[in-house]
């Protein structure tokens, strides 16, 4: 694996921290971390797992139980290396810390099982970006499991960037924890595969923690995106956020299960709810689910779900300003998408998904 492989994948510049793993195991010759604090530890799981074992003790494969889930259970069974990152008590990683999983695609039908593992000490706080892909247009299997434990406190803000080959798989499940006042931010964006599953789940353990959960996937031809959101508020005075939105086109499916869980002790709850879709073929579908279950009665909740088609209106409009029809399309489809994009505080990252969106989009009825 060469640099000039990392070319879609890198953001940033050298001034991000980044640790590269190609079939889920690290390869050093391309990762570097230039901006890391000293106190902080980043590094291969295996290494740690040999050499630290103390560093992974208390949480590695505590949080992702395989009782529920057979493709996390197998996970567990071949763990063999991943993605470690420590930071300590007021800790504050000021530079992103960049993690980038390929897939080679060498051999026919093979299968990576790579693993993350983040830990934020008291008032520590971190960005983390997961990015996954494949070196090769070839059927092959990503089967990732990241936990997150987050101390009082901490935040942490996520992305997970999901640009497979066309005829790669992805099965992605995230487990978050939260302590007493910390906040989690996580952003996800599919763009490519052919089938693509992400199971995020966040428990709001402590008291006062937030966390505010956002995705955009973009489908064409068959592919199929299928994004689990689960959100447990266990505790008194939690908040949570969730905005998904979809652009879907020919024959391609998107499936979103939002689920809010309100415990009886959890009073004083703020859990707000949305998923959209757009439309752009006769044959795309789009299947939603938002669900609430509530057992506090002092609580502020609420959930939707749209789907639907371009404006004709907001179409004739632009048309009659001047614009030519894919010009009229393409504005649409940004400002469709643009709730999303504007979580996303880093440059270099929103510059590159406004890159992958306008690569993304093709001529009405062209894939149709």
């Amino acid at each position: 694996v060469a640099t000039a492989d990392l070319d879609l994948h890198i953001m940033g510049g050298e001034v991000w921290n980044r640790l590269v793993f190609v079939d889920g195991h690290w390869l050093p010759g391309l990762s570097s971390l230039p901006s890391l604090p000293p106190e902080v530890t980043a590094m291969s799981l295996a290494n740690a797992m040999s050499a630290y074992p103390h560093l992974v003790a208390n949480d590695l494969a505590q949080h992702s139980p395989i009782q529920d889930s057979g493709f996390t259970a197998l996970n567990t069974a071949f763990l063999r290396d991943g993605a470690l990152l420590t930071i300590p008590d007021n800790i504050e990683v000021e530079e992103p810390i960049h993690l980038i999983f390929l897939s080679s695609g060498l051999e026919q039908g093979s299968v990576s099982h790579p693993r993350t593992l983040v830990t934020l000490g008291t008032h520590a706080k971190a960005t983390v970006i997961e990015s996954y892909g494949g070196l090769v247009d070839a059927p092959y299997l990503t089967n990732a499991v990241s936990e997150y434990v987050l101390g009082p406190g901490a935040h942490l803000d996520t992305f997970h960037l999901q640009q497979h080959s066309a005829r790669g798989n992805h099965i992605g499940s995230t487990q978050v924890k939260l302590a007493n006042d910390s906040s989690f931010n996580a952003g996800a964006f599919d763009f490519g595969g052919s089938l693509s599953r992400n199971l995020l789940n966040v428990t709001l353990e402590g008291t006062r923690s937030s966390c505010n959960l956002y995705g955009l996937y973009m489908t064409n031809d068959s592919q199929h995106v299928d994004n689990q959101v689960l959100v447990d508020h266990a505790a008194p005075h939690t908040t949570s956020r969730q905005v998904y939105k979809g652009v879907l086109d020919g024959h391609s499916r998107g499936v979103f299960h939002g689920n809010i869980t309100v415990r009886q002790e959890a009073q004083k709850t703020d859990a707000q709810q949305m998923d959209k879709n757009l439309l752009l073929s006769d044959h795309a579908e789009a299947d939603t689910k938002p669900a609430l279950w509530i057992y506090a009665d002092d609580v502020k909740c609420g959930h939707g779900a749209t789907s639907g088609k371009l404006d004709d209106t907001a179409m004739f409009y632009l048309r009659s300003r001047g614009l030519d029809k894919e010009s009229a399309r393409r504005m649409l489809i940004h400002a469709f998408a643009n709730e999303v994009l504007d979580n996303v505080g880093l440059t270099p990252l929103r510059v590159h998904l406004e890159q992958v969106i306008s690569s993304s989009l093709r001529f009405e009825g062209q894939s149709s």
